[in-house]
């Protein structure tokens, strides 16, 4: 029997959870994505199952959506037990999505993805064969960006560049949080004390040994993005002030 279901932080209403350690964690955040839910779930499912690992789970943290998205994965947890949730008592952000789920997960490699189908879950299969070679962070690094327009091609590529004008931490450009990432960087984060989160660049200034794995990143399967040019920027710039 599952036991009762704790709070996380106080952030989120319920949790989910395994106790033994498995080989791969898959951080999902979900906000108002019950349109491509089910669609990641079979592709990740069909991934994870050809992995030469015993066992995984995908941790879907639910951060406030308002659709059907928490239902769709209570239905995933019912049929799949590698499936686990975190729901959120409203919405917190991306950031703080993605470190409760690292937070919670228990996997010796950790994958972080977005829920829009844009980095595609086949390349799970690559970041784990580069992790197997000895390397702590394998960050997906896009060679082309689908279904975009001129504008928020040209700001993404502005943002990277902004950034690296005010600090001194490398941030691979053309990155997002798509990557996988060792327990030891996990342990690392999980002590680091920034009250604003900003993964990607935190990733980069722990260090270890690092590689980029190219994709054509895909279009949006289904619904909008939340993460907008200015919200991303905010982040960026106040953590690289942060650092000084």
């Amino acid at each position: 029997m599952t036991p009762p279901n704790p709070p996380l932080k106080g952030r989120a209403k319920k949790i989910s959870y395994f106790s033994a350690a498995m080989d791969l964690s898959v951080i999902i955040p979900i906000y108002n994505e019950e349109a491509n839910i089910g669609l990641l779930y079979n592709r990740l499912k069909g991934v994870l199952d050809g992995l030469p690992i015993e066992s995984y789970e995908m941790v879907f943290i639910n951060d406030g959506s308002r659709d059907a998205s928490l239902a769709l994965i209570k239905g995933l947890t019912v049929t799949d037990k590698n499936v686990r949730y975190i729901d959120f008592s409203r919405n917190f952000g991306h950031q703080v999505a993605v470190t409760a789920g690292l937070d919670a997960c228990i996997g010796n490699a950790v994958v972080i993805i977005d829920a829009d189908l844009q980095d595609p879950p086949e390349l799970i299969g690559d970041l784990y064969a580069k992790h197997k070679e000895g390397y702590q962070v394998v960050y997906a690094q896009r060679r082309s960006r689908s279904g975009e327009s001129f504008f928020k091609k040209f700001t993404a590529k502005m943002f990277y560049r902004i950034l690296a004008r005010i600090t001194s931490v490398n941030i691979p450009v053309d990155t997002g949080d798509f990557r996988l990432i060792d327990r030891v960087i996990v342990n690392i984060l999980k002590e680091m004390p920034e009250q604003q989160k900003y993964l990607r660049g935190q990733i980069a200034w722990i260090g270890f040994n690092q590689i980029a794995v190219e994709y054509d990143r895909d279009e949006r399967n289904a619904g909008e993005t939340g993460y907008t040019f200015k919200k991303m920027m905010r982040l960026g710039i106040r953590w690289a002030y942060g650092l000084f």
